[in-house]
């Protein structure tokens, strides 16, 4: 027995009685319904169904053969009379996203000839995947711009949304914006005099409930277009949380909504500057204290010295200046992690195996015979590898 569908005639209706025609264990089918299913991309509906003043909940609705399964936390039998009770919250975001969905799908359609391919509703955003002419991937800013504004305008007509079932000849006239995906009982979704397709999903009643639209991305997705996008309270509270962060920087800033991201991009600018400056005299300290150390063995060139100032990148750098030398080796630490970093390493003209030599230390890594890195607790590796020599 298929079950009748409520909801394909009121997408409002939030409260329903019903008979249970099928059990399964957990689950059950009602001789009607208005919760919807997981289908086309849009979640299915959440709540309960009522027996013997008992509320049982309602955690996923599916479909198999036209016949609407409620999956419960608990079973009811057979044969019982229920009373259903969809929430509304989930509900009608899903019918904001749903009818945002269409219009931007119409949008893209319009300006760009863009062909929806697939839509999901996501718990915070939602997603439409376009293939866009010769094979385009993403929108530029002025064209997401362009399709949001025409969006918008549109929502705030507030113009009707309509679905119905039209006979054949009906449908054969129909301007829809796309061939439908089934062969029967296909269901109609019109809004306005500018969007028209097929679709069993659940949507507002005008255009101005789905309340405002904000475009979030386009990206390429399996060789076609993804367009992330919010509508409704999700949009609004977006617009919020953006708001919030830009008068925060503003404050930090001491810069205002239209002054924040100049002053921003200064600051940014100077730290750059200073870094960089911060960065060269480091070096040039790293290398002198390297030198510093010097003393000579066998005719060549040691240098053994713990960096307690420096950083990694500080040390290398030095040890490739050094290493340019003749008849040299460097046997060098910094502080990381509660331990050392090490660098050992030597000019190409000494025949010493430094990976080797790192390891004989005790030390953790590796690395080639000339330039070798590791890591150690130990506070006297430097003197252990000097032995070692």
């Amino acid at each position: 027995m298929k079950t009748l569908r409520l909801y394909y005639d009121n997408a409002y209706l939030t409260e329903f009685s019903g008979i249970v025609v099928h059990a399964e264990g957990n689950r059950v089918a009602l001789n009607q319904s208005a919760f919807y299913p997981t289908s086309g991309g849009q979640p299915n509906d959440l709540g309960t169904l009522t027996f013997e003043d008992t509320a049982i909940n309602v955690t996923d609705v599916t479909v198999e053969d036209d016949i609407v399964w409620h999956h419960l936390d608990r079973p009811i039998p057979e044969g019982a009379q229920v009373l259903g009770q969809i929430q509304w919250d989930r509900r009608f975001d899903h019918m904001q996203q749903h009818a945002g969905d269409h219009m931007i799908a119409g949008a893209v359609w319009q300006l760009f000839g863009g062909v929806t391919i697939g839509l999901h509703t996501g718990q915070e955003e939602s997603t439409i995947d376009i293939t866009m002419p010769e094979g385009k991937t993403h929108l530029t800013d002025e064209e997401t711009a362009q399709v949001e504004k025409l969006v918008n305008e549109r929502i705030q007509h507030n113009d009707p949304i309509r679905c119905w079932f039209p006979d054949d000849k009906e449908l054969s006239s129909l301007p829809i914006r796309k061939k439908p995906t089934v062969n029967e009982h296909i269901r109609i979704v019109a809004m306005g005099d500018y969007e028209m397709v097929a679709c069993g999903g659940t949507h507002p009643s005008t255009t101005g409930q789905i309340g405002p639209v904000k475009i979030l991305s386009t990206a390429p997705s399996r060789g076609n277009m993804r367009l992330t996008f919010l509508a409704g309270m999700r949009a609004a509270e977006h617009y919020q949380a953006c708001h919030r962060c830009v008068r925060e920087i503003g404050t930090l800033l001491s810069a205002d909504v239209h002054t924040a991201p100049a002053t921003l991009e200064k600051l940014i600018q100077a730290n750059a500057a200073q870094v960089k400056d911060v960065q060269s005299r480091l070096s040039e300290a790293t290398l002198h204290m390297i030198r510093m150390s010097k003393h000579i063995r066998d005719g060549k060139f040691i240098y053994a010295c713990h960096l307690p100032f420096a950083d990694a990148a500080a040390m290398q750098q030095a040890a490739k200046e050094l290493i340019a030398e003749e008849n040299t080796l460097l046997l060098l630490s910094c502080r990381r992690d509660g331990g050392r970093m090490l660098l050992f390493a030597r000019s190409r003209d000494v025949d010493v195996d430094m990976a080797a030599l790192l390891r004989k230390t005790g030390a953790r890594g590796g690395g080639k015979p000339d330039f070798a890195q590791g890591s150690t607790t130990e506070e006297t590796v430097l003197d252990a590898a000097l032995s070692l020599l």
